[in-house]
């Protein structure tokens, strides 16, 4: 369901800027409702075509969110035209008995609520094509008028794909791709500033990284613009944003040379990075695969990597020095993740813009989706989703329910004009309980006003319908105009005026019929809500704090697994064995799945907590929720997925008694204490609620110097402090609460929430 933006949505920002947006948006949808509802109503004298017309341009124009510029609504409603027609075939043919009705309602309101697991644009489009179905699902049953409903509904839906591709045009913003493809080049500069003496970036360097990859983050980007769909593109280009921004924090965060000038490994390295991020922004504005810079960085990266960990250097390599510092392997355990993460760029780039035409082969695990097919890409994210866990299913059962329960009382006590407590039920069912009640008793009042302000022009009017046709137009174009900025109470006040000057061209007018709309709407918004008091009503908030606590378990888990993994002690040739062989997918490791799942559900929780107000005055289980940076806990899922993988990377050199030693107590420690941060978010029923507080990241008491260690060490060690550096973000002080869309903390470039 859409919480804002529509015309029964949240209020937008009162300011000139709102009023000339939503100003162009009511011309259009005025337009195409009006030219649809006239046509058919005085030109063909089809009543019934006349109501669908108006309704379908209302549904799709004013009800639903579609994001984007006009030509995107466009295309949007032009690929949801077969769903339109099958929801006025079915909705017809269901409304012959009240308890088909219902069960269709149950079903079909379910699914359609549900497709938002599909992104921005399904979710935009589910209200209006809710609507479609609620309209024919009432009596009369008249399957001999279904033609006529077909043809005002097409028409409809058509008039309003013209006028949104051809009047009042929106420039376009910038695509997530030629934003990702900006970001690149500002880490193909950045990586270049650091192949050059003094070897280290500036301060308006560091801040030109950190806008670069501000830009990426999915807040600042406009909805339409989002890679938030199941397909392999679409992840693809997520996986991209994600690369980028965390190549840049790698590069901002690059420790200083322990001596200067650097090794010319190092910069052999750096300069392969800045080659391949130039070539990956060039991949992304259309141009070819970075085949070759991508071959040159991971001759590169071997060779560092083979440097650093001992082993043997290949032919035409510079000579192996025969001593590092721990100083240098840590600056080369750095570099190396910076090449890891210009690779996967690299490899993400070419997907999302050649899809199955790349050249550069992507990585089985890290890239699982890229050889799998749309409906299976589909079927992976319903199945993440298919639970009570996730807010989507949340949100779809709340409303499915609420929309039964409307139809079944409007089939049982035959209410006139049923279909508007549904509608009220539709449009005034908020995600929390608190949010519902304030919305309801807003447009209450609003709808009483409107309906004095309806009877008092019914009575003046009386039957006269040229009247009614003159004054339609104008009060539909203010009322889109001013509803969306007002809010839900001048909304639903405009909107009863509005249907009263639509029925009154359909049959005899009476005052009653003001009546009726205040019955309706109070009928729909007490069922929305019952029902938002009874499933889930506290929204986000609290599915939040369950998902953000599991996910640090399971990251727990992964770190603890992947440390035992790297200090591994089994005898040289039974390690090797279960390695695999050179090449092939890293070992599986305990925990991987299941928190790939949990950032997944972390993710959809925190995108609707953002649009929720505080619940409650804000109380949460104790303070929690507002001591917490909810996007430094998903950056600590990702960052524990994707360094796990990285590590686990065969061929994999064998680690000394002290050093494995040393990696084991350093993952028991890391997991130990976000297990603590877990249950300060999450504390069960027999766990005392604890205040969530900052966590000391030091490892001094863990800090050993291994002799002859080889590069996995210190990338090890390296990659588990990070994670508990990404702890301390997540607990903030008691005077700067988190707020929705606070940007990322210092250094949280690494992976970030998506």
């Amino acid at each position: 369901m859409s919480d804002s933006g529509g015309v029964w949505g949240a209020p937008a920002r009162r300011a000139p800027a709102a009023y000339a947006a939503a100003g162009r948006r009511a011309v259009r949808v005025t337009l195409a409702a009006a030219a649809g509802f006239y046509l058919f109503r005085y030109g063909l004298g089809q009543p019934v075509a006349a109501t669908y017309a108006l309704f379908a341009a209302v549904a799709v124009g004013g009800l639903s969110r579609i994001p984007g510029t006009g030509r995107q609504r466009a295309a949007t409603v032009v690929r949801a035209l077969p769903v339109c027609w099958l929801l006025v075939v079915v909705g017809t043919y269901l409304s012959v008995r009240t308890w088909c009705a219902v069960a269709g309602m149950l079903l079909i309101g379910f699914a359609l609520a549900f497709a938002a697991v599909g992104g921005p644009r399904p979710a935009g489009a589910a209200p209006g094509l809710q609507l479609l179905y609620i309209l024919p699902s009432f009596p009369p049953y008249d399957p001999g008028s279904l033609s006529e409903r077909l043809i005002g509904t097409t028409a409809g839906l058509l008039l309003f794909v013209a006028v949104e591709a051809l009047v009042l045009p929106e420039p376009a913003p910038p695509s997530y791709r030629a934003r990702a493809a900006d970001a690149a080049l500002t880490a193909a500069r950045t990586a270049h500033v650091l192949t050059t003496p003094p070897y280290a970036l500036t301060a308006d360097g560091l801040r030109a990284a950190q806008r670069a990859g501000q830009e990426l983050r999915l807040l600042t980007v406009p909805e339409a613009e989002r890679p938030a769909g199941p397909s392999a593109r679409d992840r693809a280009l997520t996986h991209t944003g994600l690369a980028t921004r965390t190549l840049l924090g790698r590069l901002a965060l690059l420790p200083p040379a322990p001596r200067t000038p650097p090794p010319p490994q190092v910069t052999a390295v750096l300069a392969a990075v800045a080659d391949l991020a130039r070539a990956t922004a060039a991949c992304l504005r259309g141009g070819p695969s970075p085949v070759t810079p991508y071959a040159r960085l991971s001759t590169v990266r071997a060779r560092l990597s083979a440097l650093s960990a001992g082993l043997p250097v290949p032919a035409g390599a510079a000579p192996a020095s025969p001593a590092y510092s721990p100083a240098m392997l840590r600056r080369h355990a750095a570099v190396l993740e910076i090449a890891d993460a210009a690779l996967a760029l690299g490899t993400a780039a070419d997907l999302a813009t050649h899809g199955r035409h790349r050249s550069i082969t992507a990585a089985p695990g890290r890239f699982w989706y890229a050889s799998l097919r749309s409906p299976a890409l589909w079927w992976h994210r319903i199945q993440g989703h298919a639970g009570q866990r996730s807010v989507f299913f949340q949100n779809a059962v709340r409303l499915a329910l609420a929309l039964t329960a409307a139809r079944l009382v409007a089939g049982l006590d035959t209410l006139p004009h049923g279909f508007w407590a549904m509608l009220a039920t539709l449009t005034l069912t908020r995600t929390t309980v608190d949010e519902t009640w304030s919305t309801v008793r807003t447009a209450l009042t609003g709808t009483f006003v409107g309906a004095l302000v309806t009877a008092a022009v019914l009575i003046l009017l009386g039957t006269d319908t040229g009247w009614y046709a003159a004054v339609l137009p104008l009060w539909m174009l203010f009322a889109f105009t001013v509803g969306p900025v007002r809010g839900v109470g001048w909304a639903q006040g405009l909107f009863t005026v509005l249907v009263a000057l639509v029925f009154a061209q359909l049959s005899p007018p009476t005052w009653h019929l003001a009546e009726v709309r205040m019955l309706d709407v109070l009928i729909g918004s007490a069922i929305g809500t019952v029902f938002g008091l009874l499933a889930w009503p506290r929204g986000a908030h609290d599915e939040l704090r369950r998902t953000a606590a599991e996910l640090l378990r399971r990251a727990a888990e992964t770190a603890v697994a992947t440390a035992a993994a790297v200090a591994d002690t089994r005898p040289a040739e039974e390690a090797t064995a279960a390695a695999g062989p050179t090449g092939s997918a890293p070992p599986a490791v305990p925990g991987h799945h299941s928190l790939q799942h949990a950032v997944i559900l972390a993710e959809s929780a925190y995108a609707q907590y953002q649009s929720e107000p505080t619940p409650f005055g804000g109380a949460a289980r104790g303070a929690a929720p507002r001591q917490v940076d909810w996007q430094a806990t998903l950056i600590a899922g990702h960052h524990a997925l994707w360094g796990s993988a990285r590590l686990l990377e065969p061929p994999q050199p064998r680690l000394g008694p002290v050093a494995s030693a040393s990696v084991a107590a350093l993952g028991e420690r890391v997991a130990g204490r976000m297990l603590l941060a877990s249950a300060a978010l999450d504390p069960g029923d027999d766990t005392p609620t604890a205040v969530l507080r900052p966590l000391d990241p030091a490892l001094a008491e863990l800090a050993v110097e291994p002799p002859d260690a080889p590069r996995l060490y210190y990338a090890t060690e390296s990659w588990l402090g990070s994670l508990l550096t990404d702890l301390t973000h997540i607990a903030r002080a008691h005077d700067r609460p988190a707020e929705p869309g606070t940007p990322d903390p210092p250094g949280a470039s690494r992976p970030p929430h998506v």
